[in-house]
């Protein structure tokens, strides 16, 4: 008592079907279906590559001078164009 029964269960299955209609419902269970697979390799890609060899980016180290000399060359490169 007070627990959904497989008889219940079979009615809103068959509204849910009668509203949405079996190819759309066929569509969405595709697409979720990929979903969880795209995340599950995902997963499985992060936990098997190796954290000495994984990257952020492909940026190269630059120490503060270098970065404001190129900063302040870039505004120079700015102020001439306008």
């Amino acid at each position: 008592m007070g627990g959904i029964s497989i008889w219940q269960l079979l009615i809103i299955a068959v509204i849910v079907v009668l509203l949405f209609g079996t190819k759309k419902l066929r569509g969405i269970g595709g697409d979720l279906g990929g979903a969880v697979k795209g995340f599950k390799k995902a997963m499985a890609d992060d936990e098997s590559g190796k954290p000495d060899e994984k990257k952020d980016a492909d940026f190269e180290q630059k120490s503060i001078d270098q970065q404001k000399t190129e900063a302040t060359s870039e505004t120079k490169k700015d102020k001439e164009q306008a």
